[in-house]
């Protein structure tokens, strides 16, 4: 049996594919990707899509496309991101679950992103947990911060658990405008989240994703990597494949004993039908 849950964040909307072409960016890169991960050890894909021209999109109908793709040539969970750009409005955000995804984020508030705002008002955080408990979406709730830890304390106790009665977190660190990516953010968090927290991962973003891996690890949560988050293993060594990502982490946790979760184990963690 796994007992560490490793999800690929393949692509993003941040980066362009002009400025790193080996970024996943059409159907078939994706894939292709997604096998390879999968491959290497994860278990859940965290998705963006983007559009012939290679722009980050929310369209329905390529995010049907991209899930059945992804459901027919893998095991992994699919899950959507319901952010998209920092651009999208918040009523095509909502749409996202139309494609009946696994899962699908739920950002617990709004962060300056750079010199952008991810916008995440709280009547929307609200509106997007109802709907994913309505579809029967399991919801990872995505943090940047204390504040946003603080508020899924708050979403449990109007709503209620989500689909499956399991609680996934994942501590989004390292984002300029979001908590650091360091080691005692990370220990601050984790002491934060809910009594109803049965499982949480960490993202480190840049420059703090082995920091943030390592100090995941010995804390005993999961972890995602991929290239929406970083896009070089070491200084001046660019990433040329996700699954090189993946495949760091699963000897991480190869070295403090921790063995990488099946795409089935990770939906008995996550609440959902095998």
């Amino acid at each position: 049996m796994g007992d560490l849950l490793i999800t690929v964040a393949p692509t993003g909307a941040e980066t362009t594919k002009d400025d790193c072409p080996q970024l996943p960016t059409t159907l078939a890169e994706l894939v292709e990707t997604a096998q390879r991960c999968e491959k290497a050890g994860a278990a859940m894909i965290h998705v963006h899509i983007r559009d012939d021209e290679h722009r980050p999109t929310l369209d329905l109908q390529r995010l049907k496309a991209t899930v059945a793709a992804l459901r027919e040539s893998t095991d992994l969970v699919v899950q959507l991101s319901t952010g998209g750009s920092v651009h999208d409005p918040l009523e095509d955000r909502l749409k996202v679950l139309d494609a009946e995804p696994d899962s699908c984020i739920l950002t617990m508030g709004s962060t300056n992103f750079g010199d952008d705002v991810f916008l995440n008002p709280w009547p929307f955080v609200r509106d997007l947990y109802q709907l994913s408990q309505e579809r029967g979406v399991v919801p990872e709730f995505e943090l940047f911060d204390l504040g946003q830890v603080a508020a899924l304390r708050r979403l449990i106790d109007l709503h209620g658990l989500p689909h499956g009665g399991k609680v996934h977190a994942d501590l989004v660190m390292g984002v300029p405008g979001g908590m650091p990516g360091t080691a005692d953010a990370l220990v601050a968090a984790v002491a934060a989240l809910p009594a109803e927290t049965t499982s949480w991962s960490a993202t480190g973003i840049g420059r703090s994703t082995l920091a943030v891996a390592l100090a995941s690890l010995s804390k005993g949560g999961h972890l995602r990597v991929g290239m929406e988050d970083v896009l070089t293993l070491a200084r001046g060594v660019p990433v040329d494949r996700n699954d090189q990502l993946v495949s760091r982490v699963v000897e991480l946790g190869r070295i403090v004993q921790r063995s990488p979760m099946t795409p089935r184990e990770a939906r008995v963690l996550l609440g959902m039908s095998a």
